[in-house]
């Protein structure tokens, strides 16, 4: 049988800065050190050392403990002291106490043939392996799995942030904010957009807006919501909890808003915030109590129709179209106000775009401006509905279906406010399929109580049948339209 052969490296004091290379070779059959006979063929200079006495600088015993840095020349320190630096995953045999240069092939054999040996023995070690890079301490499995974990996510964000990073210039440090924030559905397009409008809304500590985005949610407003909420104010990650945003809820609070409604109003108005409380949104509560002249009781349920009304120049507005109602309609003060009770929306409508081309369709079919105050006054809303999508479809209803004369509208105001599809069109039709609709013009009242009154009072059949005849309607409706396109 062939011999095998090792190498091994030995530092003998021959020469102040020489370590010597033997080649050795023994029977394959030995395996004990001390009863091999060796025969040296050939001995030549490796390394050279600036101490002949330093082999390995930071050797360690199989259980991690450090060793002295100086060869020993007793046995037992040999034993224990084989420790391959380059690769932790390795070790020797007690009998392998020389320091051997292996070959590549025969590492990976060492390799899978101690693999097993080395799982089971790890749980003896407290220290080295990757525990000595985390400072020598010994590490429970959760915290070792929570290390590696948060490796994990590191190296994942960075992964998927680096082509952002590329065209925003972003620091890595940014990674756990953009990390965090994609659990609320944000991409890099809405990363982007953040950046444009208010770049240091990305420099914010993962764990402060973690803090201030939790506090939104315990308060009501909706994790839906929080992306549309940081994208119209980046700037909200910035505001402190303590010295922002709990004072601007204790505010709304004190409008006597209920707790249920708070999340809703932040969501519509993001910007509350960037105001003072003091300085700027108490003055505004008190000139629409003061000089709009909003009663106390209706406070709340103004704010609650339109939050807008608190961050908005509530004096130029209002006086704004205070005038203009006042000189285009000789409006008294108290239908404005009272138009701003029931739609405070008024305050935020263009005058030339939205108030004044609906003023005018009314006087164009006929309205005197009187007629037009009280309908405006009863429902207001009708700033807000589309003049050709909803105003004068419904008209044109009134009038050539309904048989209706335009001064109905005084007394039925509701009328404008009610679906042409969902409730006026089925319920006349509904009626003239069961031949009760009365002679004349049709009767507007018909069309404004609940669907249980409806049918009992003027239909006298079930509200299932009616409902089943609405919807056949509807897809009737809907199959024309398609036609149409």
């Amino acid at each position: 049988m062939a011999a095998a052969a090792i190498s091994i490296i030995c530092n003998f004091p021959l020469h102040s800065h020489t370590s010597i290379f033997f080649n050795i070779s023994f029977p394959p059959s030995v395996r004990s050190r001390k009863s091999c006979f060796f025969r040296f063929s050939r001995i030549c200079v490796v390394s050279s050392h600036t101490n002949p006495k330093i082999l390995k600088p930071k050797r360690r015993s199989r259980y991690g403990q450090p060793l002295s840095p100086y060869d020993s020349d007793s046995d037992e320190d040999d034993d224990d002291s084989f420790e391959d630096e380059e690769d932790d995953d390795i070790s020797t045999s007690d009998d392998e106490s020389l320091d051997v240069r292996v070959s590549a092939q025969d590492r990976q054999h060492l390799k899978f043939q101690n693999a097993t040996n080395i799982r089971r023995d790890s749980h003896h070690h407290s220290e080295g392996g990757s525990n000595a890079k985390l400072g020598h301490r010994r590490q429970t499995p959760e915290i070792t799995q929570d290390y590696r974990e948060k490796e994990a996510r590191g190296s994942l964000a960075k992964d998927r942030f680096s082509h952002l990073a590329e065209e925003l210039d972003l620091d890595e440090r940014w990674y756990p904010l953009l990390d965090y924030l994609s659990t609320f559905g944000f991409k890099d397009s809405h990363f982007i957009q953040m950046y444009e409008r208010h770049m240091p809304s990305l420099q914010i500590n993962k764990s402060s807006a973690q803090e201030r985005l939790e506090f939104l949610l315990s308060v009501g407003v909706k994790h839906k919501d929080i992306r549309k909420i940081i994208l119209r104010q980046p700037q909200l990650l910035e505001y402190t909890v303590e010295n922002n945003l709990k004072s601007h809820v204790t505010f709304l609070t004190s409008l006597g808003i209920p707790d249920s409604r708070i999340g809703q109003i932040i969501t519509a108005t993001p910007s509350l915030f960037s105001y003072s409380v003091e300085n700027s949104l108490k003055p505004t509560v008190t000139y629409l109590l003061e000089e709009v002249g909003i009663e106390k009781n209706d406070l709340a349920k103004v704010v609650q129709l339109s939050p807008q009304i608190l961050v908005q120049r509530i004096n130029t507005s209002w006086t704004s179209r205070f005038n203009f109602l006042t000189r285009e309609l000789n409006a008294p003060r108290d239908s404005i106000v009272k138009m701003v009770r029931k739609h405070p929306q008024l305050l935020h409508y263009s005058i030339e775009d939205g108030l004044l081309p609906r003023i005018n369709f009314f006087r164009s079919i006929g309205m005197r401006n009187s007629e037009i105050v009280k309908v405006l006054t009863s429902i207001t809303q009708v700033f807000s509905l589309s003049l050709e999508g909803n105003l004068k479809p419904k008209y044109s209803y009134l009038v050539n279906e309904l048989g209706n004369e335009v001064r109905s509208l005084t007394k039925y105001p509701m009328y404008l406010s009610l679906s042409l599809d969902q409730r006026i069109r089925p319920r006349h039709m509904f009626l003239v399929s069961l031949k009760r609709a009365p002679k004349g013009p049709f009767p507007l009242s018909s069309l404004v109580p609940t669907d249980e009154s409806f049918c009992q009072q003027w239909a006298r059949t079930s509200v299932d049948k009616y409902l089943d005849f609405r919807q056949r309607l509807l897809l009737k409706e809907l199959a024309r339209k398609y036609e149409r396109r």
